[in-house]
């Protein structure tokens, strides 16, 4: 495969992955393919199988059909932690950090799956282990810098704002070093402002670390401004797919919201 076909290809590909608990399809024959560099974003009223979704794609769930690949690769039968080592990160629609742990140290657990040193090194603290456990410790603080958390790294994690743990598990699902970054519901409990410094920010760590980004959102002004195209699911189903421009003036999307005509002027139910 030549660079120019590389270039093409796309970096995670969900193709026709449905899901079902029981008598409940909670995602039917969902389709993606997420180029390099892009953001998209993924909408749906409640309950509409949006997290089901990132639970496919990271391995929390296996399909009952269709599957996925990273770069080319079929990630339908590895294990979570698998998957984060190929690549994909992600957050938590209810934030789950080590509430026990230090800011710094809840960074450092996301450098795991990506470790070279192994246990014996870390029992007989090794030169080689020294040396890697001070190089990822530099690179945590350079993530607690970028989201501006530096100065809190020996604060508890429990101890931080709401938006700020929002932020600190960004920089842990960074650590992995990913290709795709899933972001569940990051503007959750942001005001406007700091709604819109995390769009700056979301971009910012795209052109850094040259990442695609799949986020799913409830704040609609907050997604049709950051992603170049949306795809909107209802109660498992794609109903509408495009530019946030075109999918705010989908008939399908409008009936979804419960009838509101003005999707994306604020957040939806």
């Amino acid at each position: 495969m030549n660079e120019s076909e590389t270039n093409r290809q796309p970096v995670l590909s969900a193709q026709g992955i449905t899901k079902r608990f029981g008598g409940l399809t909670a995602v039917d024959d969902f389709s993606v393919d997420l180029q390099r560099g892009e953001i998209v974003g993924l909408i749906g009223p409640n309950g509409a199988g949006k997290t089901t979704v990132f639970n496919l794609l990271t391995g929390v769930y296996k399909p009952d059909g269709g599957g996925c690949t990273l770069s080319g690769v079929s990630t339908s039968k590895l294990t979570p932690d698998r998957i984060v080592a190929l690549g994909v990160s992600r957050t938590f629609q209810n934030i789950r950090l080590f509430k026990d742990m230090t800011v710094l140290e809840n960074v450092q657990v996301g450098f795991q799956p990506i470790v070279r040193q192994g246990l014996f090194g870390a029992i007989l603290r090794t030169q080689h282990f020294r040396a890697e456990e001070k190089e990822l410790e530099r690179k945590a603080l350079a993530l607690l810098d970028l989201m501006g958390l530096a100065q809190l790294r020996d604060a508890r994690s429990a101890s931080l704002a709401y938006g700020q743990q929002r932020r600190l598990e960004i920089a842990r699902a960074l650590a992995a070093g990913p290709k795709v970054l899933l972001l569940d519901e990051p503007a959750a409990g942001t005001n406007a402002s700091e709604s819109v410094d995390l769009q700056e920010l979301i971009r910012r760590i795209r052109e850094l670390y040259s990442l695609t980004i799949l986020v799913i959102e409830h704040d609609m002004p907050f997604v049709m401004g950051l992603a170049s195209r949306i795809l909107v699911l209802d109660h498992g189903v794609t109903i509408a797919r495009g530019t946030p421009d075109e999918v705010r003036r989908d008939p399908q999307v409008i009936e979804a919201y419960l009838g509101t005509t003005e999707i994306g002027k604020g957040s939806c139910p």
